[in-house]
Protein backbone atom coordinates (compact mmCIF):
# COMPACT_ATOMS: atom_id res chain seq x y z
CA UNK A 1 0.00 0.00 0.00
CA UNK A 2 1.59 3.00 -0.72
CA UNK A 3 1.14 5.68 2.21
CA UNK A 4 0.52 8.52 0.23
CA UNK A 5 -2.87 6.85 -1.06
CA UNK A 6 -3.27 4.90 2.04
CA UNK A 7 -6.35 6.42 3.44
CA UNK A 8 -7.79 6.47 0.45
CA UNK A 9 -6.72 2.65 -0.47
CA UNK A 10 -8.84 2.00 2.75
CA UNK A 11 -12.11 2.80 1.41
CA UNK A 12 -13.66 -0.15 0.38
CA UNK A 13 -14.84 1.16 -2.79
CA UNK A 14 -12.01 2.26 -3.98
CA UNK A 15 -8.79 0.19 -2.65
CA UNK A 16 -6.03 -1.32 -4.25
CA UNK A 17 -7.19 -2.43 -6.86
CA UNK A 18 -9.19 1.13 -7.36
CA UNK A 19 -5.95 3.20 -6.81
CA UNK A 20 -4.31 1.65 -9.46
CA UNK A 21 -7.34 2.13 -11.76
CA UNK A 22 -7.23 6.25 -10.76
CA UNK A 23 -3.30 6.08 -11.22
CA UNK A 24 -3.58 4.74 -14.95
CA UNK A 25 -6.57 7.51 -15.59
CA UNK A 26 -6.37 10.32 -17.93
CA UNK A 27 -8.27 13.53 -17.02
CA UNK A 28 -8.85 16.19 -19.45
CA UNK A 29 -9.81 19.71 -17.14
CA UNK A 30 -11.80 22.11 -19.55
CA UNK A 31 -11.35 25.59 -17.61
CA UNK A 32 -9.29 26.39 -14.67
CA UNK A 33 -11.13 28.90 -13.35
CA UNK A 34 -13.27 28.23 -10.20
CA UNK A 35 -15.09 24.24 -10.71
CA UNK A 36 -11.86 23.53 -12.73
CA UNK A 37 -9.17 24.44 -9.98
CA UNK A 38 -10.86 22.43 -7.49
CA UNK A 39 -11.99 19.46 -9.29
CA UNK A 40 -7.86 19.11 -10.34
CA UNK A 41 -6.78 19.58 -7.01
CA UNK A 42 -9.00 16.72 -6.01
CA UNK A 43 -8.14 14.53 -8.36
CA UNK A 44 -4.29 14.91 -8.41
CA UNK A 45 -4.59 14.74 -4.81
CA UNK A 46 -6.26 11.22 -5.64
CA UNK A 47 -3.39 10.55 -7.75
CA UNK A 48 -4.72 10.22 -11.21
CA UNK A 49 -1.97 9.43 -13.95
CA UNK A 50 -2.31 12.41 -16.19
CA UNK A 51 -3.98 15.70 -16.16
CA UNK A 52 -4.63 18.00 -19.19
CA UNK A 53 -5.76 21.30 -18.21
CA UNK A 54 -6.92 23.87 -20.95
CA UNK A 55 -8.16 27.61 -20.12
CA UNK A 56 -7.74 30.68 -22.29
CA UNK A 57 -8.13 33.31 -19.43
CA UNK A 58 -5.38 34.94 -17.28
CA UNK A 59 -5.88 35.18 -13.20
CA UNK A 60 -7.91 38.42 -12.01
CA UNK A 61 -8.82 39.80 -8.09
CA UNK A 62 -11.64 38.97 -9.30
CA UNK A 63 -11.19 35.25 -9.00
CA UNK A 64 -9.43 34.92 -5.58
CA UNK A 65 -12.68 34.50 -3.33
CA UNK A 66 -13.49 31.08 -5.25
CA UNK A 67 -10.65 29.83 -7.09
CA UNK A 68 -8.33 27.88 -4.65
CA UNK A 69 -5.24 27.48 -6.42
CA UNK A 70 -4.36 30.90 -6.83
CA UNK A 71 -2.32 33.54 -4.88
CA UNK A 72 -2.13 37.53 -5.07
CA UNK A 73 1.17 37.12 -6.57
CA UNK A 74 -0.20 35.29 -9.98
CA UNK A 75 -3.13 38.58 -10.51
CA UNK A 76 0.54 40.47 -10.11
CA UNK A 77 2.04 38.21 -12.42
CA UNK A 78 -0.73 38.24 -14.92
CA UNK A 79 -0.23 34.26 -14.81
CA UNK A 80 -2.59 32.24 -17.19
CA UNK A 81 -4.82 30.08 -15.35
CA UNK A 82 -3.73 26.50 -17.12
CA UNK A 83 0.02 28.22 -16.26
CA UNK A 84 -0.40 28.75 -12.85
CA UNK A 85 -2.58 25.76 -12.37
CA UNK A 86 -0.19 23.73 -13.25
CA UNK A 87 2.99 24.86 -11.18
CA UNK A 88 0.62 24.79 -8.43
CA UNK A 89 -0.75 21.24 -8.99
CA UNK A 90 3.06 19.94 -9.52
CA UNK A 91 3.89 21.48 -5.99
CA UNK A 92 0.79 19.89 -4.66
CA UNK A 93 1.51 15.97 -5.91
CA UNK A 94 4.75 15.45 -8.56
CA UNK A 95 3.55 12.04 -9.47
CA UNK A 96 1.04 13.17 -11.33
CA UNK A 97 1.87 14.25 -15.26
CA UNK A 98 0.12 17.93 -15.27
CA UNK A 99 0.15 19.55 -18.50
CA UNK A 100 -1.36 23.44 -19.03
CA UNK A 101 -2.31 24.75 -22.36
CA UNK A 102 -3.20 28.07 -23.36
CA UNK A 103 -5.78 28.04 -25.38
CA UNK A 104 -9.42 29.22 -26.79
CA UNK A 105 -11.45 26.14 -27.47
CA UNK A 106 -13.16 25.94 -30.65
CA UNK A 107 -14.53 23.42 -33.48
CA UNK A 108 -11.37 23.08 -35.00
CA UNK A 109 -9.21 22.33 -31.97
CA UNK A 110 -11.41 20.72 -29.69
CA UNK A 111 -11.11 17.10 -30.89
CA UNK A 112 -7.20 17.34 -30.57
CA UNK A 113 -7.39 18.73 -27.63
CA UNK A 114 -9.18 16.04 -25.68
CA UNK A 115 -8.63 12.50 -27.97
CA UNK A 116 -6.19 10.22 -26.02
CA UNK A 117 -7.67 11.11 -22.59
CA UNK A 118 -9.97 9.10 -20.74
CA UNK A 119 -12.54 11.62 -19.06
CA UNK A 120 -13.53 15.05 -19.77
CA UNK A 121 -14.06 17.23 -16.30
CA UNK A 122 -16.50 20.20 -17.38
CA UNK A 123 -15.43 23.34 -15.64
CA UNK A 124 -16.10 25.59 -18.20
CA UNK A 125 -18.28 29.15 -17.79
CA UNK A 126 -20.48 29.19 -21.05
CA UNK A 127 -22.97 27.54 -22.66
CA UNK A 128 -21.88 27.63 -26.30
CA UNK A 129 -18.77 26.02 -25.14
CA UNK A 130 -19.92 22.98 -22.92
CA UNK A 131 -22.66 22.23 -25.59
CA UNK A 132 -19.36 22.00 -28.01
CA UNK A 133 -17.59 19.69 -25.42
CA UNK A 134 -20.55 17.35 -25.33
CA UNK A 135 -20.32 16.96 -28.69
CA UNK A 136 -16.79 16.55 -28.61
CA UNK A 137 -16.97 14.36 -25.91
CA UNK A 138 -19.91 12.26 -27.66
CA UNK A 139 -18.08 11.78 -30.86
CA UNK A 140 -15.12 10.26 -29.35
CA UNK A 141 -16.21 8.32 -26.91
CA UNK A 142 -15.69 9.80 -23.82
CA UNK A 143 -17.67 10.70 -20.73
CA UNK A 144 -18.30 13.88 -19.96
CA UNK A 145 -18.70 15.16 -16.00
CA UNK A 146 -20.75 18.33 -16.79
CA UNK A 147 -21.25 20.93 -13.80
CA UNK A 148 -21.81 24.63 -13.37
CA UNK A 149 -22.16 26.55 -10.80
CA UNK A 150 -23.76 30.17 -10.30
CA UNK A 151 -24.77 32.20 -6.80
CA UNK A 152 -25.41 29.67 -4.50
CA UNK A 153 -26.76 27.47 -6.84
CA UNK A 154 -24.52 24.26 -8.71
CA UNK A 155 -25.41 21.39 -10.47
CA UNK A 156 -23.52 18.34 -12.28
CA UNK A 157 -24.11 15.59 -14.81
CA UNK A 158 -22.57 12.52 -15.83
CA UNK A 159 -22.58 12.13 -19.44
CA UNK A 160 -21.52 9.28 -21.65
CA UNK A 161 -21.24 6.52 -18.75
CA UNK A 162 -24.25 4.21 -19.83
CA UNK A 163 -26.34 3.24 -22.74
CA UNK A 164 -29.11 5.21 -23.84
CA UNK A 165 -29.04 8.39 -21.61
CA UNK A 166 -30.03 12.19 -22.22
CA UNK A 167 -26.72 14.30 -23.37
CA UNK A 168 -26.31 17.84 -22.64
CA UNK A 169 -28.19 19.24 -25.46
CA UNK A 170 -31.52 16.70 -24.86
CA UNK A 171 -31.65 18.47 -21.68
CA UNK A 172 -31.00 22.22 -22.60
CA UNK A 173 -34.81 22.91 -22.33
CA UNK A 174 -35.26 21.93 -18.86
CA UNK A 175 -31.88 23.13 -17.53
CA UNK A 176 -32.31 26.53 -15.50
CA UNK A 177 -31.82 29.87 -17.11
CA UNK A 178 -28.34 29.76 -19.16
CA UNK A 179 -28.12 33.56 -18.71
CA UNK A 180 -27.24 34.34 -15.22
CA UNK A 181 -23.30 34.56 -15.01
CA UNK A 182 -20.96 35.09 -11.81
CA UNK A 183 -20.15 38.43 -13.51
CA UNK A 184 -23.99 39.03 -13.27
CA UNK A 185 -25.28 37.65 -10.23
CA UNK A 186 -22.07 36.78 -8.23
CA UNK A 187 -21.04 33.33 -6.33
CA UNK A 188 -20.35 31.85 -3.20
CA UNK A 189 -16.90 29.24 -3.01
CA UNK A 190 -18.67 26.83 -0.46
CA UNK A 191 -21.19 26.10 -4.04
CA UNK A 192 -17.83 25.65 -6.13
CA UNK A 193 -16.57 23.11 -3.79
CA UNK A 194 -19.92 21.00 -3.58
CA UNK A 195 -20.31 20.38 -7.04
CA UNK A 196 -16.99 20.21 -7.69
CA UNK A 197 -16.55 17.83 -5.28
CA UNK A 198 -20.20 15.90 -6.67
CA UNK A 199 -18.35 15.68 -10.32
CA UNK A 200 -14.82 14.06 -8.97
CA UNK A 201 -16.70 11.62 -6.74
CA UNK A 202 -18.97 10.20 -10.11
CA UNK A 203 -15.55 10.95 -11.95
CA UNK A 204 -13.93 8.65 -9.34
CA UNK A 205 -16.61 6.14 -9.42
CA UNK A 206 -16.23 5.83 -13.39
CA UNK A 207 -12.46 5.16 -13.42
CA UNK A 208 -12.84 2.43 -10.77
CA UNK A 209 -15.74 0.34 -12.33
CA UNK A 210 -18.23 1.22 -9.52
CA UNK A 211 -21.98 1.04 -10.72
CA UNK A 212 -23.70 3.77 -9.98
CA UNK A 213 -27.12 5.12 -11.70
CA UNK A 214 -26.18 9.11 -13.45
CA UNK A 215 -28.01 11.59 -11.98
CA UNK A 216 -28.77 15.30 -12.47
CA UNK A 217 -27.65 16.71 -8.92
CA UNK A 218 -28.38 20.16 -7.77
CA UNK A 219 -28.02 22.13 -4.79
CA UNK A 220 -28.95 25.81 -3.41
CA UNK A 221 -26.32 25.80 -0.39
CA UNK A 222 -28.12 29.79 0.72
CA UNK A 223 -31.91 28.07 0.53
CA UNK A 224 -31.18 24.32 1.58
CA UNK A 225 -32.71 23.32 -1.26
CA UNK A 226 -31.84 20.32 -3.27
CA UNK A 227 -32.24 17.44 -5.96
CA UNK A 228 -31.48 14.60 -7.30
CA UNK A 229 -32.92 13.32 -10.78
CA UNK A 230 -32.77 10.11 -13.22
CA UNK A 231 -33.31 11.77 -16.55
CA UNK A 232 -32.95 8.92 -18.45
CA UNK A 233 -36.85 9.67 -19.61
CA UNK A 234 -35.16 12.80 -20.87
CA UNK A 235 -33.29 11.42 -23.45
CA UNK A 236 -34.45 12.49 -27.13
CA UNK A 237 -34.84 9.85 -29.87
CA UNK A 238 -33.67 12.07 -32.81
CA UNK A 239 -31.14 14.16 -30.71
CA UNK A 240 -28.88 15.22 -33.25
CA UNK A 241 -26.06 15.37 -30.77
CA UNK A 242 -26.38 11.82 -29.30
CA UNK A 243 -28.42 9.72 -31.42
CA UNK A 244 -27.62 6.71 -33.92
CA UNK A 245 -27.83 9.32 -36.48
CA UNK A 246 -25.45 12.12 -34.46
CA UNK A 247 -24.25 15.01 -36.84
CA UNK A 248 -22.93 16.51 -33.44
CA UNK A 249 -24.21 20.24 -34.33
CA UNK A 250 -21.66 22.30 -32.15
CA UNK A 251 -18.66 20.80 -34.00
CA UNK A 252 -19.73 22.55 -37.12
CA UNK A 253 -19.67 26.07 -38.36
CA UNK A 254 -22.99 26.23 -38.55
CA UNK A 255 -24.25 25.84 -34.62
CA UNK A 256 -21.20 27.11 -33.52
CA UNK A 257 -20.26 31.03 -32.40
CA UNK A 258 -19.07 33.10 -35.56
CA UNK A 259 -16.78 35.61 -35.46
CA UNK A 260 -15.24 38.88 -37.05
CA UNK A 261 -13.42 42.21 -36.70
CA UNK A 262 -14.97 44.65 -37.99
CA UNK A 263 -12.93 46.68 -40.53
CA UNK A 264 -11.94 49.66 -39.87
CA UNK A 265 -13.32 49.62 -36.42
CA UNK A 266 -12.11 48.37 -33.03
CA UNK A 267 -15.02 46.15 -32.37
CA UNK A 268 -15.50 42.50 -32.52
CA UNK A 269 -18.84 40.79 -33.89
CA UNK A 270 -20.19 37.61 -32.39
CA UNK A 271 -22.92 36.03 -34.24
CA UNK A 272 -24.68 32.81 -32.22
CA UNK A 273 -26.45 30.33 -34.16
CA UNK A 274 -30.39 30.56 -34.91
CA UNK A 275 -30.92 27.91 -31.77
CA UNK A 276 -29.59 29.96 -29.43
CA UNK A 277 -32.37 32.51 -28.58
CA UNK A 278 -32.38 35.85 -26.68
CA UNK A 279 -34.80 37.62 -25.35
CA UNK A 280 -34.29 40.75 -24.90
CA UNK A 281 -36.34 42.17 -21.94
CA UNK A 282 -35.49 39.45 -19.29
CA UNK A 283 -31.29 39.66 -20.28
CA UNK A 284 -31.83 43.19 -19.58
CA UNK A 285 -33.21 42.65 -16.51
CA UNK A 286 -30.48 40.13 -15.14
CA UNK A 287 -28.10 42.67 -16.04
CA UNK A 288 -29.66 45.79 -14.41
CA UNK A 289 -27.10 46.20 -11.58
CA UNK A 290 -23.95 44.77 -13.28
CA UNK A 291 -23.66 47.43 -16.01
CA UNK A 292 -24.10 51.36 -16.69
CA UNK A 293 -25.81 53.28 -19.57
CA UNK A 294 -28.44 50.61 -20.14
CA UNK A 295 -30.55 50.67 -23.27
CA UNK A 296 -33.03 48.55 -24.46
CA UNK A 297 -35.96 48.35 -26.93
CA UNK A 298 -37.38 45.58 -28.98
CA UNK A 299 -34.50 45.43 -30.78
CA UNK A 300 -31.40 45.42 -28.96
CA UNK A 301 -29.69 45.76 -25.51
CA UNK A 302 -26.61 48.74 -25.69
CA UNK A 303 -24.91 48.95 -22.23
CA UNK A 304 -21.10 49.60 -21.04
CA UNK A 305 -19.37 46.78 -19.33
CA UNK A 306 -15.68 46.77 -17.96
CA UNK A 307 -14.90 49.80 -20.65
CA UNK A 308 -16.84 48.58 -23.35
CA UNK A 309 -19.79 49.24 -24.84
CA UNK A 310 -21.59 46.48 -26.12
CA UNK A 311 -24.77 45.83 -27.95
CA UNK A 312 -26.62 42.60 -28.27
CA UNK A 313 -29.35 42.42 -31.02
CA UNK A 314 -32.01 40.27 -31.43
CA UNK A 315 -31.17 38.06 -34.40
CA UNK A 316 -28.24 36.75 -31.91
CA UNK A 317 -25.65 39.16 -32.79
CA UNK A 318 -23.50 41.21 -30.71
CA UNK A 319 -20.66 44.11 -30.95
CA UNK A 320 -18.37 44.28 -28.45
CA UNK A 321 -16.53 47.99 -29.33
CA UNK A 322 -13.04 48.80 -28.00
CA UNK A 323 -11.40 46.04 -28.99
CA UNK A 324 -10.16 44.14 -31.79
CA UNK A 325 -8.98 41.07 -29.47
CA UNK A 326 -11.58 37.82 -30.85
CA UNK A 327 -10.54 36.21 -27.28
CA UNK A 328 -11.07 39.31 -25.16
CA UNK A 329 -14.67 39.90 -26.71
CA UNK A 330 -15.88 36.29 -25.83
CA UNK A 331 -14.45 36.74 -22.47
CA UNK A 332 -16.98 39.35 -22.29
CA UNK A 333 -19.63 37.98 -23.94
CA UNK A 334 -19.53 35.22 -21.72
CA UNK A 335 -19.76 37.23 -18.38
CA UNK A 336 -23.03 38.55 -19.61
CA UNK A 337 -24.33 35.70 -20.84
CA UNK A 338 -23.08 32.69 -19.55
Amino acid sequence: MNERYSRQELFAPIGQVGQKKIREARIFVLGAGALGSAGAEMLVRAGVGRITIVDRDIIEWTNLHRQQLYTEQDVIDQLPKAIAAEKRLTAINGDVAIAGTVVDVTPQNVLDLMEGHDVVLDATDNIETRLLANDAALKLGIPFFMGACVGSYGLSFPIGVQDNQPCLHCLLETLPSQTLTCDTVGVISPIVVTTAARQVADVLKYITGTSFVPKLESADLWTGDRASIEVKSMKKAACPSCSENAVYPFLTSRESMKTAVLCGRETVQLSWPESRKFELLPFAESIRGTVSKLIHNPHLVACEYNGHRIVLFRDGRMLVHGTKDIVTAKKIAAGLLG
